[in-house]
């Protein structure tokens, strides 16, 4: 192989890298497997990537590279900006070494006259995720201020249309769609979190890509704080997306010898977004220390009693729980030192006798005597200003020349940069956990971070902070092995590959609207496989939408995820507690399938239907989850598909629970529906099954099943489909 062209190969995906150039390499191509290409190959790629000089333009046409600089032509936003003082603004970094592997490259780099060294790091997993990042160091004698340092990644020519997601407190990960024009399409977090409007990934690909249909690509920067994400093109066609953390002014200054990484910026690649989120999916799951166990069905207490803390009545709630099959009982905000309401206590992390006069230990007694697990929420990140805490030491707050920032639930954000900060929240943290036998932990982050500066150093510090918040959570799981923490940040609002290495899960939304969690569930799923995806059963009315919604419907959307319930059962009648643990056992029958399967999704027209499943690795099995969102134009509807089968296996096609009357207007049997069908999954997945008649916010379950293959059968279905 030229020691100037390297080949990447694995999980499906090639990345060819062209050290020609002067300056930084460039990366000739990322996205399907070539095939092992030689010299002359590969040769012959890097000449037939190299542009002309057009008039007007400059004499050495710029080339997009890992990492591209005004120095090499470069006319865009520049791969690193900083400098000394107002000088040394514009590296010229070249080469001095390039090593790597099959999988990974490692490139060195130097400046001599900024005085700045580089890393550059590049990765394939085994699933065909391509991973990138950078580390700059100051090897000069005087202070280096970095502004960013971005991170590269070429898109094909025909990538022409862009989809990321926005959203708010309560409908996050809501999907847009637009042209990829000259220019950029930017979308910044300031919130020193994700927040709940951040795009989980920057995707473009063909025009019309869908789920299952339609190259695209992709990034992620693992990362949970400021971030900045674009899809570009140039008006010299070249087509890219970039991913940074987004630095706050003076937040990376770099002393002789320091050095600062980005995150990493990973990025996937698809025909259609299954396969695109597949490759995030496989990867999370190939790591160590995934979670292996069966995820336990959990009960929260936050809609079920809200601050109302009563023994007797959450008492009642944990046995109810328990009779309907749940695993893990979790009390939610409210058990602490002065906190009635959302004012005041958070930071004294101490329980309050005036509400527990006899500690936490009768609760906990009493769900673990019915044979659950025990949890308890925390949001160790805040402070109420009527707190203890506070008024102990109001420096512990991020602030600005003594400026306090504008209040969001009237609380402000601990520095925990600070180490005397940082060794508080951990020792009452750690306390706490000490002395009950408390399993998980649901970690809270209610508030974007505003004006975030030290009050000791007046300098920004979400960088500082982000890094502060990882160390605590890997102390207390360090201190207290099998602890598990969930992720919850006022709902969606900080997921990311970052926080899910030292988490065992997302809480979704804190909308569990049943209809508005389709389209939530589905694009957080680009990211996070339903394992790791907290997808709890609300009450009949729910509370951030006043929809109400029947069980069947609840039940079946929350299916596939982490499953739980949040809802008051303590006094459901018997038939309606038994339809609830008929659903909860289906999901337990099922759960390893849906943990460990492939999620897919039906690109269906008619936008009224949705049609999504989980399809085992061994595609032996799959089970579907056919909903009707709003009434359809068609009546009755057209076909839908069944994606993602083996198609040349038979698969037995079949509902898990009866069609009847109170859930289907049709005034005629569907036929499928009355007993199981035999198709091929090529039919299913190209020609499809008769949709049924629904009433609107109606949904079916379906299961098929490979004939005569080695899956396990079924459980009998103990649940009732009726609306």
């Amino acid at each position: 192989m030229s020691p100037h062209l390297f080949q990447l190969q694995a999980g499906g995906t090639a990345v060819v890298v062209d050290a020609s150039l002067a300056g930084m390499p460039a990366i000739l191509h990322w996205g399907p497997e070539l095939g092992l290409l030689g010299q002359d190959e590969l040769g012959a790629l890097s000449t037939a990537a190299k542009p002309q000089r057009v008039s007007g333009g400059i004499d050495r046409p710029a080339r997009l590279t890992l990492l591209p600089q005004e120095a090499q032509g470069w006319q865009l936003a520049p791969g690193i900006s900083g400098h000394r003082s107002g000088t040394g603004f514009s590296p010229d970094f070249q080469v001095t070494d390039i090593s790597g592997t099959g999988t990974s490259l490692t490139v060195t780099a130097e400046d001599p006259h900024t005085s700045l060294h580089l890393t550059s790091r590049l990765e394939l997993t085994g699933s065909g995720l391509f991973k990138q990042q950078h580390m700059v160091t100051n090897t000069g004698d005087s202070a280096y201020d970095l502004t960013s340092l971005q991170l590269f990644f070429p898109l094909p020519a025909d990538a022409t249309e862009v989809l990321d997601t926005t959203g708010r407190h309560l409908k996050e990960r809501s999907p847009q769609r637009r042209d990829l024009t000259v220019g950029a399409h930017v979308r910044e977090s300031r919130r020193g979190r994700p927040g709940a409007d951040a795009s989980l990934l920057m995707a473009a690909g063909r025009r019309g890509f869908g789920f299952r249909s339609g190259r695209v690509h992709a990034v992620h920067l693992a990362w949970s704080g400021n971030h900045r994400l674009s899809a570009e093109r140039s008006i010299n066609a070249q087509n890219f997306l970039t991913a940074s953390e987004l630095l706050l002014p003076g937040e990376v200054r770099l002393q002789p010898g320091d050095s600062y990484s980005t995150p990493w910026a990973i990025g996937s690649w698809g025909n259609g977004l299954d396969e695109l989120a597949g490759r995030f999916h496989e990867h999370l799951r190939a790591r160590p220390h995934h979670p292996r166990s069966p995820r336990p069905v959990t009960m929260n207490s936050w809609e079920a009693v809200y601050f109302d803390h009563d023994l007797p009545r959450l008492k009642a709630i944990a046995s109810a729980a328990a009779a309907a099959g749940v695993e893990r009982f979790v009390l939610d905000d409210g058990w602490f030192l002065g906190r009635r309401d959302d004012t005041a206590g958070l930071g004294d992390w101490i329980v309050d006798k005036s509400v527990w006069p006899d500690g936490l230990g009768p609760i906990i007694d009493h769900v673990r005597g019915l044979g659950m697990e025990f949890g308890l929420w925390f949001e160790p990140e805040m402070v109420n200003p009527d707190s203890e805490l506070a008024r102990s030491h109001p420096e512990w707050m991020l602030q600005v020349n003594g400026r306090m920032p504008v209040s969001a639930r009237q609380q402000q954000v601990l520095n925990l940069a600070l180490p005397a900060a940082w060794e508080y929240i951990f020792n009452a943290v750690h306390s706490i956990l000490d002395e009950y036998p408390i399993s998980y932990i649901k970690w809270d982050h209610n508030r974007d971070l505003l004006d975030p500066g030290s009050a000791a150093s007046g300098q920004a510090a979400v960088h500082a902070n982000t890094k502060a918040v990882y160390r605590l959570m890997e102390a207390l799981k360090e201190h207290h092995p099998g602890l598990e923490i969930e992720s919850c940040a006022s709902g969606g609002a900080r997921v990311d590959l970052a926080v899910l290495d030292r988490t065992d899960r997302i809480w979704t939304s804190d909308c569990i609207d049943p209809l508005e969690r389709l389209d939530n569930q589905a694009y957080t799923g680009l990211l996070v496989p339903y394992e790791l995806m907290g997808a709890h059963v609300g009450g009949p009315s729910s509370h951030s939408t006043r929809r109400s919604h029947s069980l069947d419907f609840r039940a079946a959307t929350a299916l596939f995820g982490h499953y739980g319930i949040e809802w008051d059962i303590s006094d459901l009648p018997q038939a309606e507690l038994g339809a609830l643990r008929g659903w909860v056992d289906f999901h337990k029958a099922n759960r390893s399938l849906f943990h460990t399967g492939s999620s897919v999704h039906s690109d269906h027209p008619d936008t009224s239907m949705d049609v999504r499943g989980v399809v085992a690795k061994d595609r032996q099995r799959a089970i579907f989850i056919y909903t009707q969102r709003t009434a359809s134009t068609t009546y009755p509807p057209g076909p839908f598909t069944l994606p993602g089968l083996d198609p040349d296996s038979a698969y037995s096609v079949a509902l898990a629970a009866p069609l009847t009357d109170a859930a289907s207007p049709g005034q005629s049997a569907l036929e499928w529906a009355q007993k199981p069908v035999l198709l091929s999954g090529r039919i299913l997945e190209t020609v499809g099954l008769q949709a049924p008649v629904l009433f609107p916010e109606t949904a079916i379950v379906i299961m098929a099943e490979s004939v005569g293959g080695p899956s396990a059968p079924l459980p009998p279905a103990s649940v009732s489909l009726k609306e």
